[in-house]
């Protein structure tokens, strides 16, 4: 039975860091099922860096179809999945505040199956499972060291940072080492 893995998105997720993942599962052989608000087609955003600003910019990405999206947050089964990818974009900042998410995310700290999270997906994780960060060491987008130390927590500036069952990336150009030490968590 081949291992299935759940990423879960809002509209405003960073384009390469739901795609790169959706495809690299698919092509290691592991199911890769999306889970969003809603069920629908998702609008994916790119973060760019231009000459003269100060942080990135932000514009139109690919749409993810409606047909790739699983299911909503409510219709999830987490103990059906293997292991968890947060992929980051804006998508984190409002995704965290659906009351639904908080099992799905807290179920694969209490297995112990595989969480990775990537960019702003951290976000998701200090907002709803803190208590599981405690003492980690992670890594995420750099402006979210101060969001990562404030639930006790170790930022470390790494392409990739695990830590027993959790794996953290900085942003989009570390998927590669993201995805090969998430594949590793999960056994393929």
């Amino acid at each position: 039975m081949p291992k299935k893995v759940l990423i879960i998105v809002g509209d405003a997720v960073e384009a390469q860091e739901i795609f790169y993942p959706f495809w690299r599962l698919k092509e290691a052989g592991v199911e890769a099922h999306i889970a969003a608000p809603s069920k629908k087609t998702i609008f994916t955003v790119v973060h760019d860096f231009e000459p003269g600003w100060e942080t990135y910019t932000e514009k139109p990405g690919y749409r993810f179809a409606e047909a790739w999206v699983s299911a909503a947050f409510k219709d999830v089964k987490p103990e059906e999945y293997d292991g968890l990818i947060i992929p980051g974009g804006r998508a984190p900042e409002y995704i965290r505040t659906y009351p639904e998410l908080k099992p799905i995310v807290e179920h694969f700290f209490k297995a112990n199956k595989p969480v990775a999270a990537i960019c702003h997906g951290p976000l998701v994780l200090t907002a709803l499972v803190p208590e599981h960060l405690k003492g980690r060491k992670m890594t995420a987008y750099g402006v979210l060291k101060a969001d990562i130390e404030g639930v006790g927590a170790t930022y470390i500036d790494a392409e990739v940072v695990v830590d027993g069952n959790l794996i953290t990336s900085r942003a989009w150009p570390d998927l590669p080492a993201f995805m090969r030490e998430f594949l590793k968590a999960l056994g393929t």
